[in-house]
């Protein structure tokens, strides 16, 4: 259909503009991000929420497209749930860990790498993407070793060690399956990996954190159901560097379930990564408002300045 430029006047012309400008703020990044690594950590909201899934989806696309090397890894505890609830059996938790016995180690492995995994593949790859789905399992990405809880109620009597199952940590990432795919596909990673005594269920964040160290990644991304890592009078940081992350755990500003996720991105910043972030992925396209925008939308955590 033909274009008249008498259609594009007034507030329609400014909103054109405003368009313009916008791509041209992402310029520097485009440019500053090409060919470098990303790993995602996608969970949450914005793995239940349709529209969520579908800009996730596109987003990641997009990324691709103007050469960033983008590698999800994903979690899935509702569906997890959901599934077990389904079949009848309990979930227990321990500090928020899933006791995981055989047979709910089964399901584990059923629901991430066998639906949830798929699901995202599918839709990155029908929104126009090229994805493929991996477990820690493939190629052998991921080794793991037996996850020891130890609990200490009182400083007199040693700690007591909790036996959780099948929960695992990482042991070792062997990348070379990634960097293979990395430049033509979207490698979408369920948490789940082998070790001496069999098949483990591996922290999503953990593995993302993990994932982006070995590979020395330019950004580590955790995609939470809050806006990012909060001061005392409960506003967000948009920037912490790394004794300023410690300094806030020490001093309980950061708490709860934000603890792990700090100290992954820690993790990650000692292991060569170039940036990490924790932003709310209930935000519609947060991953391009935090990365080729001039403010972003959640907390960045970088190295000391030297």
């Amino acid at each position: 259909m033909a274009r008249n430029i008498k259609d594009y006047q007034g507030a329609d012309m400014e909103k054109l503009i405003e368009k313009a400008n916008i791509l041209m703020e992402a310029l520097p990044y485009i440019r500053r991000f090409y060919n470098k690594t990303f790993v995602i950590k996608y969970g949450g909201h914005a793995m239940v929420d349709q529209e969520l899934k579908q800009g996730f989806a596109k987003d990641v696309i997009l990324m691709k497209y103007i050469g960033v090397n983008t590698i999800i890894v994903h979690g899935g505890g509702p569906q997890i749930g959901q599934t077990l609830d389904q079949m009848g059996k309990e979930s227990k938790f321990v500090q928020g860990m899933r006791v995981t016995d055989e047979e709910t180690m089964d399901i584990v492995e059923m629901v991430l790498v066998g639906k949830v995994n798929k699901e995202i593949v599918g839709l990155i790859n029908h929104c126009g993407g090229k994805a493929i789905g991996l477990s820690g399992k493939d190629g052998g990405l991921i080794t793991a070793k037996k996850y020891s809880l130890n609990k200490t109620d009182n400083l007199s009597s040693p700690p007591e060690i909790i036996d959780l199952g099948r929960v695992g940590e990482v042991e070792r990432i062997d990348p070379r399956a990634i960097k293979t795919i990395r430049k033509d596909f979207i490698p979408v990673i369920a948490p789940v990996a082998a070790g001496d005594e069999g098949t483990y269920n591996i922290n999503a964040d953990l593995v993302a954190g993990k994932l982006a160290g070995a590979l020395k990644a330019e950004k580590l991304i955790l995609m939470t159901d809050v806006e990012g890592v909060k001061d005392k009078e409960g506003k967000l940081v948009s920037t912490l560097n790394v004794d300023e992350a410690k300094k806030a755990i020490a001093e309980e500003v950061v708490s709860g379930g934000m603890v792990p996720k700090v100290n992954c991105c820690l993790d990650a910043l000692k292991s060569g990564v170039g940036k990490t972030h924790v932003i709310d992925g209930r935000v519609s396209h947060a991953l391009l408002l935090e990365i080729f925008t001039d403010v972003g939308i959640g907390t960045e955590i970088t190295r000391n300045q030297q």
